[in-house]
C-alpha cells in the first residue's frame, strides 16, 4: 500500500488523476487528507505506471499500519524496526508527523515520539543516531539550501499519525528518496510555508519561492531570467533581489521601481510570441492564460532548449481541465533532465511545472 497526502480541497481532484492514470485503481480515502493506493507493484513499479501526480504534495512508499499504544512503546517499535532495515553508517530523514487536519495536541504528540526515539537510539544505536544528525541542515542565508534534495545515500524514514493511537510507516532505502525527485518530497508532509514580502509586487512571488525551494536550486546573482507575462512584477522583483538579470515580459508595465531597475530589461509584447537572441538561464512565466497555452508554450521552451531551468505556472477557470496536465507528464521526460509538477501550497486553482533542461531524457520525471 502507497499512502498520498493532498489538502483536503485537492483531494478529490487527485483522485481522479490517478484513476485516470493507473488501470483500475484500488483507492481509499483516509479522512480527508490521506488517498490510499492499493497495488501488488513496488513503488519503483507504481511510480512508473502513474508517472507523476500533481495534487500529491507527498508520498508514503510501501506504508503499513503502525499502533501508537503510547510514546515509549511507539519509540521502542520504531527503533527495533530502524536498526533492522537501515544500513549501519547510512544518512537518513524522519519524519514524524500528523495528517492535515488532525488537532494540535496530535502534533505535540509527534514531536514527543521523535523526542523519544532520539533517545532510544542514544541508548540503543548511537550509529544511527549519527546517521540522522548527519543529514544537511537548513541555511536561511541560501534559498536554495533551505531543504536540500535527498543525495544517493540518504533514506527516509515517515511516520504518519492519523489518530493518537495509530499511524503509518513508511521506511524508504537510499538511494530510493533520492530517485523519487517529485513524488518524494524533502518537506515533512510535503508542506512548505508560503512565503511572505509585503515589498513584492504581489503575493505571486511566493509561488516562485516555493518552486525554487523544491528543486533546490535557487535563482542566483549573475544569471538571465525571461519573466512571461511580467506585471507587476513579483517574478522579476524575487531574481533582481539576488542580483540577477530580466527581460520582462508583458503588454503592461511592471512597478515603477523595476522599469527603474538597471538589472531590468522591458520588452512590451505579446508572452507567447517572444524568443530571446540566445539561450537563456531561466524561463519564468505566471501569465494568465488558458492552460493549454502554457502548456504549449513551456514545451516549445524546452523542445527549443532557449532555457537552462524553467518555472511556469498553468492556470484553470474551473475543475474541469485538470486532465490537461497530462500533456506534460507525457511529453516533458523527452526534453528536460528532471522536473516536478505539483499544486504548491502557495497556488490557488493552478499547478506549477519546474524543472531543468538537459540534453537526454528525463531522470526522475516528476
Amino acid at each position: 500500500m502507497h499512502l498520498a497526502l493532498s489538502s483536503p480541497e485537492t483531494l478529490p481532484f487527485l483522485r481522479e488523476e490517478l484513476a485516470r492514470a493507473l488501470p483500475s485503481p484500488m483507492l481509499e480515502s483516509h479522512g480527508d487528507s490521506v488517498l490510499m493506493l492499493k497495488t501488488p507493484g513496488s513503488w519503483m513499479e507504481t511510480r512508473a505506471a502513474m508517472g507523476p501526480a500533481a495534487f500529491a504534495r507527498q508520498w508514503l512508499p510501501q506504508a503499513r499500519a503502525f499502533p501508537v499504544p503510547s510514546i515509549r512503546v511507539a519509540a521502542e517499535s520504531l527503533v527495533t524496526e530502524l536498526i533492522g532495515t537501515l544500513p549501519d553508517g547510512g544518512a537518513w530523514r524522519l519524519h514524524i508527523e500528523p495528517r492535515l487536519g488532525v488537532a494540535e495536541a496530535g502534533r505535540h504528540r509527534c514531536e514527543l515520539i521523535r523526542e523519544a526515539v532520539v533517545e532510544q537510539l542514544r541508548k540503543r544505536r548511537r550509529s544511527l543516531l549519527k546517521g540522522l544528525e548527519a543529514v544537511p541542515k537548513s541555511t536561511a542565508s541560501d534559498p536554495s539550501g533551505a531543504c536540500p534534495l535527498f543525495e544517493a545515500r540518504e533514506s527516509l524514514v515517515q511516520l504518519l499519525l492519523v489518530t493518537p493511537e495509530m499511524a503509518f510507516l513508511s521506511v524508504l532505502v537510499a538511494p530510493e528518496p533520492a530517485r523519487s525527485l517529485g513524488w518524494i518530497s524533502p518537506f515533512a508532509s510535503g508542506e512548505v510555508p508560503v512565503s511572505v514580502d509585503k515589498a513584492a509586487p504581489s503575493r505571486a512571488f511566493a509561488k516562485l519561492a516555493e518552486s525554487e525551494l523544491r528543486m533546490g536550486r535557487a535563482i542566483r546573482a549573475g544569471e538571465t531570467c525571461v519573466d512571461l507575462g511580467a506585471s507587476p512584477g513579483s517574478w522579476t522583483y524575487q531574481p533582481v533581489q539576488r542580483g540577477a538579470r530580466v527581460i520582462a515580459v508583458d503588454r503592461s508595465p511592471l512597478r515603477e521601481d523595476l522599469m527603474r531597475n538597471p538589472r531590468v530589461t522591458f520588452h512590451q509584447g505579446d508572452a507567447f510570441r517572444f524568443v530571446p537572441e540566445t539561450p537563456v538561464d531561466w524561463l519564468l512565466c505566471d501569465v494568465i492564460a488558458a492552460p493549454e497555452r502554457s502548456i504549449g508554450l513551456v514545451l516549445e521552451w524546452v523542445r527549443e532548449r532557449r532555457c537552462r531551468h524553467f518555472v511556469v505556472t498553468i492556470k484553470f477557470k474551473g475543475h474541469a481541465d485538470y486532465a490537461q496536465l497530462d500533456v506534460l507528464k507525457r511529453e516533458m521526460p523527452r526534453h528536460v533532465a528532471s522536473f516536478q509538477l505539483m499544486h504548491l501550497c502557495a497556488n490557488k486553482n493552478e499547478a506549477c511545472v519546474f524543472g531543468t533542461v538537459g540534453d537526454g531524457p528525463c531522470k526522475n520525471a516528476g
